[in-house]
Formats: structure tokens, C-alpha cells, sequence
């Protein structure tokens, strides 16, 4: 009787649960990839291409993690295949995962080591203008028509598109956002690594479609800033590219630990269509809108800096060296003495107009400076200027020379006021177009002295430079009513703007004269190498422009 009941009982609670409850899903054959392998094909080119080939048994799809950063996002391949490049350049070693994925969603993982060598060298004027070889502020170049832009990736003929066609914001167009406010800052190493920092003030300016996957909300329809944390230090990997843009410099920049450059289109990779020390101007993919963004950024900040140099092209003076001899007595006179003689600096030469120190020949004008006993110093130069014979007010001026070598000499392009025997020194004004240290090669400075700061004045600034010693450069000075700047090779990098232009600030409102030398020694030359006999300063032309 018992065991009837149990089995009444039984079928009643089978039954109420079957009526009760909806139908138990049942659970599929879960099948765990086994036998899970990857090969490795590493381009031999240098590129930095590697294909994988991942295999596994009851494998449905793979997910790659290539090992460029520690915060990078699966690529997933369902037959097993992917390629990665590799922008670090150099031998290294990117630890790789693969995660198979079978049927029920389990899965089996293996990592693996991969050693890439990618052979590009960067451009070192591209690193120069980037980074000045230390470290250089980035600032949006807002006062020009499309600082901020983007079109397609390619027209209707399938040819790539290089321009804004979609849109070009308006100078200024963002003034009000977060966006100007950003400093973008680039970072030479010195150890072949590069650096990168977005100092954002706490806001980001956002691409509307990105809003949502980037602050988790969404957004308000249009562009907009938003609270983002971009802190730390980032590594630019450079790489060579070829997307058929022109111009392009066929420089990519990659940033590491999703660095971006200060308008966020979800993206870390940008190629440097153009680059000069005072304008870069990159590209950008934006990936879910196949969109080229364009960004042109300033090394001078928005109303804090230097304006625009004007263009002085009428020739109105030159020395071109082409009559063999003495240099022309309508264009140079001398100084001759000492350089201790009222207006030396310590230095141990002595100034003559020999054809020993001073010479044209071959299309150059040939200043030499000798270790010789003459007149009670151990060493001869020349010190040519155009005092009395010719001078100007505002302009630009170019030089193009091949500087001497060895410890103590002291080169000099540089220009007095023509007032200097009335008023003296430093009220007449000096601009030091160039000098050069024998003692500190691969550096030249541009400097102004004025009644503010005369001796060791603070209105000074080096920059680097190759070959100086080797190859001609042309060495510049553009000089207009409110500022002075400085060039190399055409490439500004140093500009004069007192915010106060007094007497004190700024003498540079009458003409001055213009001096070539070479000193030896003295208070910037530094010590004289004794094993230096003779080095020559060679000058291809003079021109004088307004």
C-alpha cells in the first residue's frame, strides 16, 4: 500500500512541476578547442609585417591579441588567419595570445613570443621640427580655415581624396570649446624613443558617434566636450606608410596606450602630411565612419606668440664673390687690431685684411683665421663689416655658409647699428644672426642685445644643426617693425617680440650694418685647441632683401 501511494505521489508532483514551469532549455555539447597551434610568418623586409596562422581542433573562431599594448582590443579571424604590423623599429620581442573559441562559447589560449625587426629610420628633420631633439609644444593653428576638417577616404572615381572636402571649420570656429585649450607636447628621448603627452585641461572635444563607446552615455547629437582623463606619457612608434595622400611626409605616427592627438575619433594611428618647425599638419582614420580627419597644429600659441614673418622680395643689396681677389672695396671695409682693441671680448686674434686672412676666390668669400705670431698675438683672422658703405632698416637677410671647425673659433654673421660711434654699445642694437663654438659643434645661436640685456643677454636662443662644418646653410634674419626672427635652411626658430618695445627693448627702429668674422677664443669661443693651425669660413652669398 506504501508503494502505491509513493508512485500517486510521484506522478502528482510530475505533474504540478510540468504545469508549473515553462520549459527547461536544454544545454548543447560544449566542445573545448584542443590541439591549439600558431605559425608565425615574419616579413624579412624590415617592414614590421607579420601574418599568423592559428589551428585548432572544434575551433569556431580566434581571437588575436598581438601584444602592442597591454589595453588593445581582440582582432577575431574565424579561419585561424590574421597580419599585424609592427611599428617599433629595431629587433623586439611582442609576447602574442591566440584564444580559440568552440561551440557553447569555451575556450583554450596559448601565448607565444614573436621577435620582429623593423628596419625604418626616422627622418632626423622630421625628429628636429617635431621635437626641437628635446621636447616641443604643440598648440591648434585656430586662426587658419581648416585647422579642423575631414572628407572622404576616396572619390567617385576611387582616387584617394587629400583634402577637406566635407568640411574646414572657420578660423576660431571652436573658440568657447575645450578644444583650443589643449597642448599636445612631443618628446625626444635621446635614446631612440619618443614621447608623447596631451595636456587637455580635464576636457576632450569628442566626435559625436564616438560619445557613447568612450564616456558610456549618450551623446547630446552633435560634437561636444566631456570630463577624460588623458594623463601619462605615451611612446610614438614611427613607421613609414603609403596611402597615396600628397602631400605626405610617408611618416606615420603611432601612440601607445590609446594616445590621441587632442579631438577624439577613436583612433591612435595619424599620418604627418606636412611638417616645418612651426605647422604639422597629420591625418587621421576614423574607422566607423571611413572618414580622414585633418588637424593642423601650431608650434606657437594662439595670440601668445610671434605673428607671421612678412615676405620681404625686392633685392635691394647682394655680394655674390664672383670677382676673384680682395673682397669689393664698394661693399666691405675692415677692422683691424686686436680683438681686444674697444671692442673684443677677450678673444687672441688679430684682425688684418692679408689676403692670408681674407680672400675671394672660386665663387667664395674665404675668411681664414691662422695660428700665426703677428703683431704680439699667436693667431690671425679677418673681420669684415659694411659700415659707412651700406646699412638698412627692416628687411630680411640671407647668408649661405659652410663654417669653420676647431676647438676656439667663433664665427659670426651679425649686424650694429649704424649709430654705434654716436650712442655706443649696446644702445645702438646688435642682431647676432649666427654664431658658431668650434668647442660645441652641431649647435649654432641667433641673439639680440639690447639696453635691457646687453652682455649675457637672455634674448638668445641655440638650435641644433648638421653638417655645419661640412655643407653650406643658409643663415637668416628677417627684421620688420615689431619683431625679429631667426632661420636656418629657411626654417624659423627663434623669434624676438618684446610685449614693451621701449628704448631699452627695442633699438632696432634705424639701420645697422653688416659684419662677418671669425674670432678665436674669448668669452664665448672658450679655450683654443693647440693643435688647431687654420680654419677656413666660407660664404657663398650676401643677399639683402625688403
Amino acid at each position: 500500500m506504501k508503494t502505491i501511494n509513493k508512485i500517486v505521489f510521484s506522478l502528482i508532483m510530475l505533474f504540478i512541476i510540468n504545469g508549473c514551469q515553462e520549459e527547461v532549455p536544454q544545454l548543447g555539447t560544449l566542445y573545448v578547442p584542443t590541439n591549439l597551434g600558431l605559425i608565425a610568418d615574419v616579413s624579412a623586409d624590415g617592414s614590421g609585417l607579420v601574418n599568423f596562422q592559428a589551428t585548432a581542433s572544434e575551433a569556431l573562431n580566434y581571437h588575436f591579441y598581438f601584444g602592442n599594448s597591454d589595453s588593445e582590443d581582440a582582432f577575431v579571424s574565424s579561419n585561424g588567419k590574421a597580419s599585424n604590423y609592427y611599428k617599433k623599429t629595431g629587433t623586439n620581442t611582442y609576447l602574442v595570445k591566440i584564444v580559440a573559441f568552440g561551440e557553447g562559447g569555451v575556450s583554450s589560449s596559448i601565448t607565444e613570443e614573436v621577435e620582429v625587426f623593423v628596419d625604418f629610420e626616422v627622418p632626423q628633420d622630421l625628429i628636429k621640427s617635431l621635437t626641437n631633439n628635446s621636447s616641443k609644444k604643440w598648440y591648434w593653428k585656430q586662426d587658419v580655415s581648416g585647422h579642423l576638417g575631414v572628407g572622404p577616404l576616396f572619390n567617385d572615381a576611387g582616387e584617394v581624396v587629400s583634402d577637406p572636402t566635407y568640411y574646414a571649420a572657420a578660423p576660431n570656429e571652436k573658440e568657447g570649446l575645450c578644444l583650443y585649450e589643449d597642448v599636445l607636447t612631443f618628446s625626444d628621448n635621446g635614446d631612440g624613443t619618443y614621447g608623447y603627452t596631451l595636456e587637455n585641461q580635464g576636457n576632450t572635444f569628442f566626435h559625436a558617434d564616438e560619445i557613447q563607446d568612450a564616456i558610456g552615455e549618450p551623446g547630446p547629437g552633435g560634437d561636444a566636450c566631456y570630463p577624460y582623463d588623458t594623463s601619462g606619457n605615451k611612446e610614438v612608434l614611427f613607421s613609414p606608410i603609403n596611402s597615396g595622400v600628397n602631400p605626405s611626409t610617408g611618416v606615420n605616427m603611432d601612440f601607445t596606450n590609446d594616445g590621441f592627438m587632442s579631438y577624439f575619433v577613436n583612433s591612435s594611428s595619424y599620418e604627418i602630411m606636412s611638417i616645418t618647425n612651426e605647422e604639422l599638419v597629420v591625418r587621421v582614420i576614423q574607422q566607423r565612419n571611413e572618414l580622414a580627419w585633418y588637424h593642423i597644429f601650431s608650434s606657437v600659441e594662439a595670440g601668445s606668440g610671434p605673428g607671421p614673418d612678412p615676405e620681404y622680395s625686392d633685392l635691394i643689396w647682394q655680394d655674390e664673390f664672383d670677382v676673384d681677389g680682395a673682397p669689393l672695396t664698394a661693399n666691405w671695409n675692415y677692422d683691424i687690431g686686436t680683438g681686444n682693441n674697444g671692442w673684443g671680448n677677450f678673444e687672441s686674434q688679430y684682425y688684418t685684411d692679408r689676403p692670408e686672412n681674407v680672400i675671394v676666390a672660386d665663387g667664395l668669400l674665404k675668411i681664414t683665421a691662422k695660428k700665426e705670431n703677428f703683431e704680439g698675438e699667436e693667431y690671425t683672422s679677418s673681420r669684415l663689416k659694411t659700415e659707412g658703405k651700406f646699412d638698412f632698416t627692416y628687411g630680411r637677410m640671407d647668408v649661405r655658409a659652410k663654417l669653420p671647425g676647431g676647438g676656439g673659433t667663433w664665427p659670426a654673421i651679425w649686424m650694429l647699428g649704424s649709430n654705434f660711434s654716436i650712442v655706443g654699445w649696446p644702445k645702438c642694437g646688435e642682431i647676432d644672426v649666427m654664431e658658431y663654438v668650434g668647442n660645441n659643434p652641431g649647435t649654432v645661436q641667433s641673439a639680440l642685445h639690447t639696453p635691457s640685456s646687453s652682455g649675457a643677454t637672455i634674448n638668445v636662443k641655440s638650435t641644433s644643426i648638421t653638417n655645419e662644418t661640412t655643407e653650406f646653410h643658409v643663415y637668416s634674419v628677417i627684421w620688420s617693425e615689431s619683431q625679429i626672427s631667426f632661420l636656418i635652411d629657411d626654417e624659423r626658430f627663434y623669434t624676438y617680440k618684446p610685449s614693451v618695445q621701449d628704448e631699452s627693448t627695442w633699438p632696432f627702429n634705424a639701420s645697422q650694418f653688416l659684419i662677418l668674422n671669425i674670432a678665436m677664443g674669448g668669452n664665448l669661443g672658450g679655450t683654443i685647441d693647440p693643435d688647431f693651425t687654420e680654419s677656413v669660413m666660407e660664404i657663398d652669398y650676401v643677399r639683402v632683401y625688403q
